[in-house]
C-alpha cells in the first residue's frame, strides 16, 4: 500500500527548515537552507521549494506522494489563508505564497503564522492535545507566542492573537521595533540583551561576550550567551537574570489574564539555557500571579527547534 506524506516548513527570517512527517506525524527526516531574504520574495520563494525538494531526496519520497505542505511563516497571514500579508523580518507585503507554492510542487499547501504553528506542534504532538488552555513563549531574536485556548488557536478577528511580545510591560522602557516604547520584547529578546550589553560596555563595563581587548561586541547567539554566563560573567549574568524576571511578569500578566493550564516556554534562548532559566522564571511569575490562577505549570518544550516544521505538518495533516 503506497504511504502518504507531509511537509512541515519554518519559514524564518534567516533559515528555512523544512522536514518530512509519515502519516503518524513522525518527523523522517530534515533539510534546511539560509532564508536569504536579501533576495526578494521571488528569490526566498525559490529557496523554499528547494528545501522542500531537499528533505524530500533525503527521505527517498517523489513528491506525488505528499497530500500536503504546511507553512510556518513570520507574519500576519490573510484571513482565506492565501497571502502573507505583513513579514517585516523578510519584507514581504500582500504575497501570494501559497498559490505560488501549490503551483510549483503540484500539491497542496497552507500557510499559518510560524509561532502559531510551532504552539499548534507541541500542543498536539508533544502534549498529546490535553491542556485544552496554554500559552507557549519562544525567546529568540525576538519574542513570539501562541495561545490554546477551549483546545484550539487563538486567531482573533484578523489572526493577529498571540503578540505577547508586545505587551507592555515598562512604559518608560526601551523603544521596540514596533514603535512602541517597553514592550516585553524590548526587555527580554536576545535583541534586547544585545542592546543592554552593548551600552554597557560603551559604559566601561567588562565582559567576555566581546572581542579586541574589549572594544568589539560582535553579534550574541544564544549558545555564547550559556557559555558566558557558565564562565560566571557577571554582565551576562545581570541581563540574563532581567530576562527571566521580565519574563515571569509577562507569565504572570497572562495567567491573571487568560488562567491557562501550561505555560510552554521555547526557542533558541530556552534551548540552550532552559535549566538556568527555568526557575528563576517561575519565582517572577508565582510571586504575581492571583490565587486563582496558580495551578498553572511552567514547562520547556521538548521539540526544540523541531517545534515550528511539527506545526506545520499538523496544519498540512489536518486539513488534507
Amino acid at each position: 500500500m503506497s504511504r502518504e506524506y507531509f511537509i512541515g516548513v519554518d519559514l524564518g527570517g534567516t533559515k528555512i527548515l523544512a522536514g518530512v512527517f509519515d502519516g503518524n506525524l513522525k518527523c523522517l527526516i530534515t533539510d534546511k537552507n539560509k532564508t536569504k531574504a536579501a533576495l526578494g520574495y521571488s528569490g526566498v520563494k525559490g529557496r523554499i521549494i528547494e528545501t522542500i525538494r531537499g528533505a524530500l531526496h533525503l527521505a527517498g519520497i517523489d513528491i506525488s506522494r505528499v497530500k500536503g505542505v504546511g507553512i510556518g511563516a513570520p507574519g500576519t497571514i490573510s484571513k482565506d489563508g492565501e497571502r502573507v500579508l505583513f513579514a517585516p523580518n523578510l519584507d514581504w507585503r500582500e504575497v501570494p505564497l501559497k498559490t505560488d507554492i501549490e503551483a510549483e510542487l503540484g500539491c497542496p499547501v497552507w500557510l499559518g503564522n510560524d509561532c502559531s504553528l510551532a504552539t499548534l506542534g507541541i500542543h498536539k504532538c508533544e502534549l498529546d492535545s490535553k491542556p485544552n488552555n496554554m500559552v507557549c513563549i519562544f525567546l529568540g531574536t525576538g519574542i513570539g507566542s501562541g495561545i490554546i485556548a477551549n483546545g484550539v488557536i487563538l486567531e482573533g478577528e484578523t489572526q493577529a492573537a498571540g503578540e505577547v511580545g508586545h505587551m507592555v510591560l515598562d512604559t518608560e522602557g526601551p523603544v521596540c521595533g514596533c514603535g512602541v516604547r517597553g514592550c516585553y520584547e524590548a526587555l527580554a529578546s536576545r535583541t534586547a540583551i544585545y542592546n543592554k550589553i552593548k551600552n554597557a560596555v560603551e559604559n566601561g563595563e567588562q565582559t567576555v561576550l566581546v572581542e579586541d581587548d574589549g572594544k568589539t561586541l560582535t553579534k550574541i547567539r544564544s549558545g555564547k550567551l550559556r557559555r558566558a554566563v557558565e564562565a560566571g560573567d557577571k554582565l551576562a549574568i545581570k541581563v540574563l537574570d532581567e530576562t527571566c524576571f521580565y519574563t515571569g511578569a509577562a507569565i504572570a500578566n497572562l495567567c491573571n489574564l487568560l488562567n491557562p493550564e501550561v505555560i510552554v516556554m521555547g526557542g533558541g534562548m530556552v534551548d540552550q539555557m532552559g535549566e538556568t532559566m527555568l526557575p528563576k522564571i517561575k519565582d517572577a511569575a508565582f510571586n504575581r500571579i492571583m490565587l486563582g490562577a496558580r495551578e498553572v505549570r511552567i514547562i520547556v518544550s521538548k521539540l526544540g527547534d523541531d517545534a515550528g516544521i511539527t506545526g506545520a505538518a499538523v496544519l498540512a495533516y489536518d486539513n488534507a
